[in-house]
């Protein structure tokens, strides 16, 4: 197992993927952050209160500005630390690597074990670059304009930490959903198309309908915001979130069921 982890990490670090991953999302959440809260400030003092901009959705206090800022990188910027796990196999098949790897170490479940353990350090860094951006981009917005940053506020510190552990786990689903999809750009590109359109769009119909309202709050963005636990989505009075440990369960839950899914069916194949 140590072998097989250390194979693993060494295959990440000689590659650029996953600080290239931290600073465009880094800059990325920078920037984002700073256009949501000068857009929510302006709001404010043009309308004398902030809307959301989601239908159905309400207006917006101070601390409802900054905590929905501060976690942009939960609810949009997801898609960064999931495209680094996916890349971790997704990888190997591209450059076809995968055959090496599996005859150093023909246990598959342990090859995947170690690829899901490996990430974790590097899914921090990016994880962490991303937050930090937002928190910069963000409060230092907020800041400029002579609005409260409430970051001496403790459950805002909380809410920020927990953004970061929200966004590790992303790259775990992100392992699992590239087992499942080995195709790298495919793999890319549906996860773009899902997390950016798809389950935006399902969040704001799923939220109309009483019968649906429920189902919304286990969508993997959903759980992902449910850990951090706040988002744009609940300030605006869109949505409930599960709780945090909730939120914990249903993303491992998801990255379990594509890695089951993974190594019964990717993982099982002869691969040449």
């Amino acid at each position: 197992m140590i072998a097989a982890l250390r194979t693993e990490v060494r295959k990440t670090t000689t590659t650029r993927a996953w600080w290239i991953n931290a600073t465009v999302m880094f800059g990325y959440m920078l920037v984002l952050a700073a256009i949501m809260a000068a857009s929510f400030v302006l709001s404010i003092r043009s309308e004398g209160a902030s809307s959301t901009g989601l239908p159905g959705g309400g207006t917006l206090d101070p601390e409802a500005i900054a905590s929905s800022v501060y976690t942009l990188a939960v609810a949009l910027g997801y898609i960064f630390p999931a495209v680094l796990g996916a890349l971790v196999v997704t990888s190997e098949f591209r450059h076809r690597t995968i055959t090496p790897t599996l005859l150093a170490e023909p246990r598959r479940t342990l090859v995947l074990v170690s690829k899901l353990v490996a990430v974790l350090p590097f899914a921090v860094v990016v994880s962490v670059a991303g937050v930090v951006g937002t928190v910069l981009g963000g409060a230092g917005t907020l800041a400029l304009m002579g609005e409260p940053t409430f970051l001496s506020d403790t459950d805002m510190v909380r809410t920020i930490a927990m953004s970061v552990v929200a966004l590790v786990l992303w790259a775990l689903v992100g392992v699992g959903f590239g087992a499942v999809l080995t195709n790298q750009v495919a793999a890319i590109v549906v996860l773009l198309v899902f997390t950016q359109f798809v389950e935006p769009l399902l969040r704001i119909l799923m939220a109309q309908f009483d019968a649906t309202e429920t189902l919304s709050k286990f969508l993997p963005g959903a759980a992902g915001e449910a850990i951090a636990g706040s988002s744009l989505y609940v300030s605006s009075g869109l949505a409930d979130l599960l709780t945090a440990w909730q939120g914990v369960l249903v993303l491992l839950g998801y990255a379990l069921v594509f890695l089951v899914i993974g190594r019964l069916t990717t993982f099982r194949r002869d691969i040449g």
